[in-house]
């Protein structure tokens, strides 16, 4: 196996066994980088200067045996999280040249762990999508087959996961923005509680659902950088103050028998591949025991309404900061989507309409929670697909300003509920593009979702396939 390919967990092996250096690694991943980003464009910055410097000091701590989680190890951050000295433009024009003060608590978090910082990667501009195709540096590809996107609007971490441009990668979701480029791009993708992760840092798009969470090679890497970036923070008031637990330590340990809650309302409107692979995977979690219950569940489609509604008001909210006089260009940078996100919003907030509007999908979102404890009462865990469907070619969001809602349509749910869910590879479609389920759980079941997860990737192959680039 080549260097670049190694999880993070077979990297800090063979770190700590001297088996290879930490220059070597990231020097094989820069490699690839060179071979593959003219293709896939995963990146807005790559800080290949500092980050060999970085490897090198860290294989002088190496041979010292400091044992930091993931010391040595290079990793990609999504450019919508603060980095000290280093550019951060959540992929806008409008923040081309802004080089933050300071880093956001998961970049420290990350390096107080020992990573080595491979750069900032490609996403929808101000995380504004489902595709990466919003971006004012151009959209990311698809390893599988570069015609195609690969999802958003953390699209650059799942691609460079995906074309093994990177260790291990951090996203960002708010409906659907780790899971579903996870999902299309054939990876692991984690989104943590809400309140589970600092959002201290992260370029803010709608604040009471923004979630960080890692997007990997196997569900093991991501419990191992979920264990490093989570727990409280103090710079956010949003920070749950619940202990922080590993759910790395526990992943391998044997789990009761859990019953996995299907409703039918989250298979509607499914291509028919992607719908005949999850119902493989359901199959498959029989025969590792689960017991498999019938639920029922709102429709997903109500939950669109409710998330544009919330978003774009707290969106015009969080974007009135860019004026162009602390920082930035100034507010004609803004590309249409931004554009229409705000004055949406704006409208919802406005007086005669935010207890129209603004209010009552508050009053939704309630319900929405409610409906997933009832159901969790009934249930340990939820199966469905994590998308509607694989990923879809290059151009398809062209006249289409629902396209993220329609994309994430399946994981908006969870996300305004503020539930941790985890998409994983299942299998292929007919032309070789990855698809994903989505495990989902009440509040602050990282531990369960995760030991499950293992625990059907323990059973199949699907994430030791690799794209040809």
């Amino acid at each position: 196996m080549k260097l670049n390919q190694l999880t993070i967990k077979e990297a800090g092996e063979g770190l700590r066994a001297k088996k290879f250096s930490s220059l070597e690694i990231t020097e094989a991943v820069f490699n690839q980088i060179d071979n593959v980003e003219n293709k896939i464009n995963a990146f807005v910055t790559i800080t290949k200067e500092e980050a060999l410097i970085n490897a090198k000091e860290a294989d002088i701590r190496l041979a010292k045996n400091d044992d930091l989680p993931l010391l040595g190890i290079p990793i990609a951050i999504k450019d919508n999280f603060c980095t000290i000295g280093v550019r951060t433009t959540a992929s806008s024009k409008l923040l081309d040249n802004f080089i933050p003060q300071y880093d956001a608590t998961v970049v420290k978090r990350l390096k107080e762990s020992g990573m080595v910082l491979l750069g900032k990667t490609n996403l929808d501009a101000w995380a504004h999508g489902s595709s990466t195709e919003t971006s004012d540096y151009g959209s990311s590809k698809n390893p599988w087959n570069i015609d195609y996107l690969p999802g958003g609007s953390s699209g650059g971490s799942a691609a460079c996961i995906a074309a093994d441009e990177a260790i291990g990668a951090i996203g960002s979701e708010t409906a659907g923005s780790i899971r579903q480029p996870a999902s299309w791009c054939g990876v692991v993708g984690l989104k943590p509680t809400y309140g589970r992760v600092s959002r201290y840092g992260v370029i803010a798009m709608a604040s009471s659902l923004d979630s960080p969470g890692p997007i990997t090679k196997t569900v093991e890497d991501s419990a191992l950088l979920f264990d490093v970036i989570s727990g409280h923070d103090v710079h956010d008031a949003t920070s749950s103050p619940i202990p922080p637990i590993s759910i790395a330590n526990d992943i391998k340990k044997s789990i009761d028998p859990i019953t996995i809650g299907i409703s039918d309302d989250y298979f509607d409107g499914v291509d028919d591949e992607v719908k005949k692979i999850v119902e493989n995977a359901i199959f498959q979690f029989e025969k590792l025991g689960a017991k498999i219950k019938k639920i029922s569940l709102f429709a997903p489609k109500y939950a669109i309404a409710v998330y544009t509604i919330l978003q774009r008001s707290e969106v015009s909210s969080n974007l009135a900061r860019y004026d162009g006089i602390r920082y930035g260009n100034d507010r004609s940078f803004f590309e249409e989507e931004a554009r229409r996100r705000i004055i949406l919003g704006t409208y919802t907030l406005s007086a005669g309409y935010y207890d129209q509007y603004y209010n009552k999908a508050l009053k939704v979102r309630t319900v929405i929670i409610e409906n997933f404890n009832e159901a969790f009462k009934e249930v340990d865990i939820i199966l469905s697909p994590t998308s509607p469907s694989t990923a879809l070619p290059l151009g398809s969001t062209k006249n289409h300003p629902m396209f993220g809602e329609i994309a994430d349509m399946l994981v908006e749910p969870s996300s305004i509920a503020g539930l941790p869910g985890i998409s994983i590879p299942c299998g292929f479609s007919s032309i070789g593009l990855p698809i994903g389920m989505q495990l989902i759980g009440p509040q602050f079941s990282e531990a369960l979702i995760v030991r499950a997860a293992y625990l059907f990737e323990q059973s199949t192959e699907w994430h030791k396939v690799k794209p040809n680039i």
